[in-house]
């Protein structure tokens, strides 16, 4: 499929702004379900600006993958929606109301965010017993059932030095999913494991996100996981986010830059 025949701003398409706009539009529809919405937000650290009038909708149960150069604001992106940066302009939304820090969202930090003094088991544990009132045997039921779904139970008493880097990756996903939340938020979750091992991952978060329909955003620069796991993908440059469509649509794009980023050319 060429770029022209990519969805065109009409009366049931809304813009995503920035310098792609021409090109990639957000499709709405009737059938989709805002879950997550994005209006009008301005982001400076310092004099440097990182988003500047960004707009972006995420339907409920989708993935939205962002891929971009480093340093374009993928993470801060992340870091807005999970409530931990507020931006210095414009409103972001929740199921139509104001985001507000919740038990709705679950994230998976770049590098884990394990407690290295805890068990896997007492990392699974810790935000239950912290934001929740169930009793200990529940709270262990529900610890063993994500140590199994994602192949850890018979690590439950080790520590996360003592494990490898893609079961530490694992478990930072369990323990993320602890709560139940119905946004999961993913900071580069393969980052650093071998294809094989960073296959797998990307195939626990799909089946997850579809098991549990819960709306996932995915930061990578990784582009076989992003066409493995993302329903949409998302360019992340100058200042802006643009949709860029389905793994189908972003592999044929000639579209500028985002063409020659997927394709490893160097560009202004």
């Amino acid at each position: 499929m060429s770029s022209d025949h990519l969805p065109r701003c009409s009366t049931n398409v809304r813009s995503t702004g920035g310098p792609m706009s021409e090109e990639f539009c957000t499709v709405t529809s009737e059938t989709m379900t805002s879950k997550i919405g994005l209006e009008n937000i301005d982001l400076y650290f310092g004099s440097k600006v990182v988003f500047k009038d960004l707009h972006l909708t995420i339907n409920t149960g989708e993935c939205l993958v962002l891929l971009g150069p480093s340093g374009q604001g993928k993470s801060s992106l992340l870091k807005i929606l999970a409530g931990l940066v507020k931006p210095d302009r414009g409103r972001v939304t929740v199921d139509g109301c104001d985001l507000t820090p919740s038990l709705k969202t679950g994230m998976l930090f770049q590098k884990n965010a394990l407690f290295d003094s805890m068990t896997v088991l007492e990392n699974i544990l810790f935000p239950l017993e912290e934001a929740t009132n169930l009793s200990a045997l529940e709270r262990n039921e529900i610890a063993d059932q994500l140590l199994t779904d994602v192949g850890l139970l018979h690590s439950r008493d080790l520590y996360p030095h003592e494990i490898s880097g893609g079961m530490q990756k694992r478990l930072g996903i369990a323990r993320a999913l602890a709560l139940k939340p119905e946004i999961v938020l993913y900071d580069d979750p393969t980052a650093g494991l071998d294809p094989i091992t960073s296959r797998r991952i990307a195939q626990l978060l799909k089946d997850f996100s579809s098991s549990q329909k819960v709306t996932s955003v995915v930061v990578t620069n990784d582009l076989m996981r992003a066409l493995q796991l993302g329903d949409q993908l998302a360019f992340v440059w100058n200042h802006t986010v643009t949709l860029v469509g389905t793994p189908e649509q972003a592999m044929s794009s000639q579209s500028e830059p985002f063409r020659s980023f997927i394709r490893g050319i160097q560009f202004a």
